[in-house]
């Protein structure tokens, strides 16, 4: 399939940050658009996503209808003019969101980072909003194939792990800014709390605790208990996080 985008030169950086669920995504998001040359966008891919799928997540109509299903007209949005002429265009993603028959030569056009959760907190997380939950649905999977994939096209994206992240983010805020070739500015490591316009709809059914966050919140790891269904998923996934976690940043 061919690219619904004619290449361009860029005028400006296009970060798009790869996650998976119940990560610091939204965190992030607000770091970047605590920035005066930067916009963000929030999912764009989610309500395709969710038409072409039929899942039922909480608020699917109200995010069908506020999105755009064509997930070609998404990608011209995503490479093409930015809006208000902002330096950076951050984009929020899904990984499981980029759905297999989605073209990926538009990738190429953005500056891909991966952002990894260990499988088991992620299902902790997830498990309180969705009673039925598949491999799949924790994103890490996906994550694996964007990776290599990205790698065969010689450039593979650099991987970043949740906990470490939280351990010191103003030094990989700092070192992300560096390979975005833009200034790091403090103003990245505090917001204000509450929503934003830029929120997805389904804001208030996930964005709980990013709405009362000031920063960001330090990592603490905690045991989590697993029923043996829950044990599988998480176990499916997790050759998958290891590969990613092996050459994941460190710094």
């Amino acid at each position: 399939m061919s690219s619904p985008v004619a290449a361009a030169p860029d005028t400006c950086v296009r970060l798009a940050m790869w996650s998976g669920p119940r990560n610091i995504s939204t965190a992030l998001l607000r770091s970047w658009e605590n920035r005066d040359d930067c916009i963000v966008v929030d999912e764009p891919l989610y309500a395709h996503y969710l038409a072409a799928t039929g899942l039922d997540h909480p608020a699917r109509e109200e995010v069908i209808a506020a999105g755009e299903t064509d997930w070609q007209k998404v990608v011209v949005a995503l490479v093409g003019p930015v809006p208000r002429g902002a330096r950076i265009h951050y984009q929020k993603h899904m990984t499981h969101h980029l759905l297999p028959h989605i073209d990926r030569s538009w990738l190429r056009r953005l500056l891909n980072v991966v952002l990894i959760r260990d499988p088991a907190d992620v299902l902790a997380s997830y498990r309180r909003a969705r009673a039925q939950l598949e491999p799949v649905d924790l994103g890490v999977l996906q994550q694996r194939e964007l990776y290599t994939h990205l790698g065969n096209l010689g450039t593979p994206p650099p991987v970043i792990d949740a906990a470490d992240f939280l351990g010191n983010p103003g030094a990989h805020l700092e070192w992300l800014c560096d390979a975005a070739g833009v200034p790091f500015t403090s103003a990245m490591l505090n917001w204000s709390p509450g929503p934003r316009d830029s929120d997805g709809v389904w804001g208030p059914y996930w964005y709980d605790a990013v709405l009362a966050s000031t920063g960001f919140t330090p990592y603490r790891s905690h045991p989590i208990d697993l029923d043996p269904d829950e044990a599988a998923v998480v176990g499916a996934c997790r050759p998958a996080y290891d590969e990613l976690a092996d050459v994941r940043l460190r710094l």
